[in-house]
């Protein structure tokens, strides 16, 4: 006989876990010798873009920037995944947030490092080419999945796109492929790759805290110069772009597909 309060149970169970999503706090910082530790710390959604995510990652790195004791930012998170991407269950998210966290990184007068140790799709590669140094370790695999549900890697090309290999660009924006550590250094993506990324962060953070504030930060200045004019002049028709794709029939069905891991109905 089948349990009557069994239904009930399942659903308190649903809107308790709810509940503690929304009041978790989804980045923790830590500080060692001058640099700022940012993890990413959403289990729920594999630390995917949702509006709270954004926010606070955004509020943890303004924060940082500001704070004179910090020499460098390091960006990492918990779990098996870096970013997932955006948050299909948000709706894609707020291409104007993304923007301005991209943007945030890109600007912070203190170099942003991350540490990749798990799996970076769609958006998150987008955080990880806005930061200033990247590592990942054997762990790592990397896909522009944006193609696959019906939209395009837009936003998140404001920061790649400068830096990447184009003949890379092309074939994995297309593709949707997976690809290691090893092909992400190859193409510009992240700086190094290794069997952990310990082994790489040690002589780059020593080295860091060895800077002086001013000389990092206009450093920074010089080597992002060709990414900001990239946000002056594409940010509003790229925002623009991935709204108006979110919206569309085929990405409903891109990512009505996903959540149900099903194929979508154009897939042969």
């Amino acid at each position: 006989m089948t349990d009557p309060t069994a239904g009930a149970a399942a659903e308190d169970t649903a809107a308790e876990d709810t509940a503690a999503e929304d009041t978790a706090e989804l980045v923790h910082r830590t500080d060692d010798r001058g640099v700022a530790v940012l993890t990413l710390d959403s289990p729920h959604n594999r630390n995917a873009l949702s509006t709270r995510l954004v926010a606070a990652l955004r509020d943890h790195l303004t924060a940082a920037g500001g704070d004179d004791s910090v020499r460098a930012v390091l960006l990492t998170h918990t779990g098996n995944t870096f970013c997932a991407g955006a948050d299909l269950r948000d709706g894609g998210g707020s291409p104007a947030d993304l923007v301005d966290l991209l943007r945030t990184l890109v600007e912070l007068p203190r170099p942003v490092v991350a540490a990749v140790d798990g799996h970076v799709r769609g958006g998150g590669l987008g955080l990880v080419g806005a930061c200033d140094l990247a590592v990942a370790s054997h762990r790592a695999t990397f896909a522009f999945t944006e193609v696959r549900i019906g939209v395009v890697p837009a936003v998140i090309s404001l920061p790649l796109l400068p830096r990447l290999d184009p003949r890379a660009a092309s074939r994995y924006y297309l593709t949707g492929e997976r690809f290691d550590a090893a092909e992400a250094a190859r193409i510009g993506l992240i700086t190094a790759a290794g069997e952990n990324t310990s082994h790489a962060l040690e002589p780059m953070l020593s080295a860091l805290r060895r800077g002086s504030p001013q000389g990092l930060a206009e450093a920074k200045r010089l080597v992002t110069a060709e990414v900001l004019r990239a946000f002056d002049r594409d940010s509003d028709s790229l925002a623009s772009l991935s709204a108006r794709l979110f919206g569309s029939p085929e990405a409903r069905e891109g990512m009505t597909a996903f959540l149900e891991r099903r194929d979508p109905a154009w897939a042969l």
